[in-house]
């Protein structure tokens, strides 16, 4: 099992049209954004331009999180509202135009992986995914299998579990979980 804790500070700042976003991994390591080549893509974008147009990635189902505001929202010429942390999802080739300012969190995940979900939780968790995410909303303490991380709002931490282990988790506060199996 391998954990990686990912803090916000040191997440790396590119330009999209609407913003800039922050990149916090990228998987496989050997993956390239714009090759469009990775399995998955964990961001945070600021939104400052309004209107703007969400970037299109061919073949990539997408999560999409306000972590400060509402979200207004044009999919495919259809207008949407979602509330502060109510999860966003859509196909990545979708066209989508954001009326909205504010600081998202962004989950693209290749279509040729068949199991994955995201949710928000602070309960106790099992689970035995090959790769989980959990991406903090506040300060938080997660406990795995007894050990503990300290969590900054916005800080990410991934679990590889290839081996499919059973892994308890704890939060001491809400937490984006994400789950994916290849």
């Amino acid at each position: 099992m391998n954990i990686q804790l990912l803090p916000k500070k040191s997440s790396k700042a590119s330009i999209w049209s609407g913003g800039l976003t922050y990149e916090y991994m990228i998987y496989p390591k050997t993956a390239n954004y714009t090759d469009r080549d990775f399995v998955f893509r964990i961001s945070s974008a600021a939104i400052d331009k309004v209107p703007s147009e969400f970037t299109k990635f061919k073949g990539y189902h997408r999560y999409l999180v306000m972590l400060d505001n509402c979200l207004d929202i044009e999919i495919n010429k259809e207008r949407k509202v979602y509330e502060k942390y109510e999860i966003m999802e859509f196909n990545s080739d979708d066209e989508v135009t954001s009326y909205t300012n504010g600081i998202d969190f962004n989950w693209m995940i290749s279509e040729k992986i068949g199991h994955h979900k995201l949710r928000i939780t602070n309960s106790n968790q099992i689970c035995n995914a090959q790769v989980i995410i959990l991406f903090s909303l506040h300060t938080t303490v997660i406990t795995i299998n007894e050990n503990s991380y300290y969590l900054e709002p916005y800080d990410l931490l991934v679990i590889e579990n290839q081996e499919k282990e059973n892994i308890l988790l704890h939060f001491s506060n809400e937490c984006l979980f994400g789950i994916l199996d290849f």
